[in-house]
């Protein structure tokens, strides 16, 4: 049983991307009722600037919040891809503009008691009030910031990095009393103190809403459990899943949700897993061996109790209305394609999928893409061989059109590792599909 899902509204993205910006307008227009344009041009243009760039930091960091809250209406607009991206950018701007709020701030009332701007540091946070606890908020920003530069995150685990990024939460969280104590841009504006108490409700709300009672109700709801596990691959395994209600579950082939397994130790912890069928009255996940908490997945027992949060990503056929389509996978890249082959209403001959894969032991799903190639006339091009510079194999030297006649009229689809997918998206684009056409899910984090 397949199901038909309402398309998202096209004015959501406009509507989130205006309400962010209206938000550094805000605070940009508090700094400015407060005398900051005055300020600067007389002997206080180190703590106006300071000022003006920690309203901006603390505006971003509630942005970088709400953009990981799992807000469905953003969720939809933008997908979790792009958001993730501008979670990340957000994250290194905020925390930039707030370490030159630290120092600025720091040698503005340094120089006006003409003290040393460590010693007035050390006496801001422990005299200010609210200090003492953006200071401890400031370092557990510090830990996020440097556990998600590429280098450090390469070194960690998932679930590890997942489990320190929460202190994201903390940092943001205690560095509000410092600034309705002791900012100057609110202390004297009820006004503006009560926008800010808004705007954090805002985010709280969203955060528990969206990421703790939703969840909990949907569980609820479902009670999704085990049926069997099935191999696919070597290092591959497919979950198949019953539940309740299945099919008021909101998610479309294409899409993921993060997973928990109730099996013991290590449970709290989630792994995000792609659907690899269609959603119907049976969920089904397909999970490469990748060292971390997905090898416990082939061991799963019938029964077992699951916990999920989403769906997320925008990589859906909501678009799609027939035609030409070609996809392209690599590697455990083929699952959320694969469930949209089994959903997208194209006609015989219309789609194409160009699958990469290391060899042969590393293809899943074959049996099930023959039955698709006979009953649906999917074309079917397996790449096979060792890794080159392009997302083609070493040893090929086919272009995209001589693999996808079609595809510069097709609707494309690309999921796989960060760079083949950077690499495939190039392709694509060179051969002319416009922008609009083309949609990406990274297996990355």
């Amino acid at each position: 049983m397949t199901i038909n899902r309402a398309r998202t509204p096209g004015w959501w993205g406009a509507a989130a991307t205006t309400a962010a910006g209206a938000s550094l307008t805000v605070v940009t227009s508090i700094w400015v009722a407060n005398g900051g344009p005055q300020d600067l041009t007389g002997g206080g243009a180190l703590s106006a600037t300071g000022r003006l760039l920690g309203l901006w930091a603390s505006d971003l960091l509630l942005i970088q919040v709400l953009l990981m809250a799992r807000i469905p209406l953003v969720e939809r607009a933008f997908g979790q891809d792009r958001l993730a991206r501008w979670h990340r950018v957000t994250g290194f701007t905020s925390f930039w503009l707030l370490l030159t709020h630290i120092v600025l701030i720091t040698l503005g009332y340094a120089s006006t008691a003409r003290t040393n701007p460590l010693a007035q540091l050390w006496s801001m946070i422990w005299n200010f009030p609210g200090m003492l606890l953006a200071a401890s908020g400031t370092l557990a920003l510090v830990m996020v910031v440097v556990t998600s530069i590429r280098a450090a995150r390469r070194r960690l685990r998932y679930e590890s990095w997942h489990l320190l990024h929460l202190y994201a939460y903390l940092g943001a969280f205690l560095a509000l009393p410092h600034q309705l104590w002791s900012g100057s841009d609110f202390v004297g504006s009820p006004l503006a103190t009560a926008y800010w108490w808004g705007l954090w409700g805002i985010a709280v709300a969203a955060v528990l809403t969206y990421r703790v009672v939703l969840p909990l109700l949907r569980n609820r709801r479902h009670r999704l459990v085990v049926d069997r596990v099935v191999p696919e691959a070597h290092g591959i395994t497919s979950v198949y899943l019953d539940g309740h209600d299945l099919h008021r579950l909101p998610a479309r082939a294409g899409q993921f949700f993060h997973w928990r397994f109730l099996d013991g130790p290590g449970w709290t912890r989630s792994n995000p897993f792609s659907l690899s069928a269609a959603p119907s009255d049976q969920l089904r996940i397909t999970v490469k061996d990748s060292g971390d908490g997905s090898g416990r997945v082939a061991t799963l027992k019938r029964g077992t109790r699951v916990l999920v949060e989403g769906p997320f990503g925008k990589l859906t056929g909501e678009s799609y209305a027939g035609g030409p389509v070609v996809l392209l996978a690599c590697g455990i890249g083929i699952t959320p394609l694969l469930a949209l082959l089994g959903e997208l209403p194209y006609a015989p001959g219309e789609a194409t999928l160009l699958y990469r894969v290391r060899d042969d032991a590393a293809t899943a799903f074959r049996p099930e893409l023959d039955r698709l190639a006979a009953e649906r006339g999917v074309r079917v091009v397996y790449l096979t061989g060792s890794r080159g510079s392009s997302w083609l194999p070493a040893d090929r030297s086919d272009d995209l059109f001589s693999l996808a006649p079609d595809v510069r009229a097709a609707r494309v689809f690309i999921c796989g590792p960060e760079e083949w997918a950077a690499q495939a998206r190039t392709a694509v684009r060179a051969a002319g599909v416009p922008a609009a056409r083309v949609h990406t899910e990274l297996f990355s984090w």
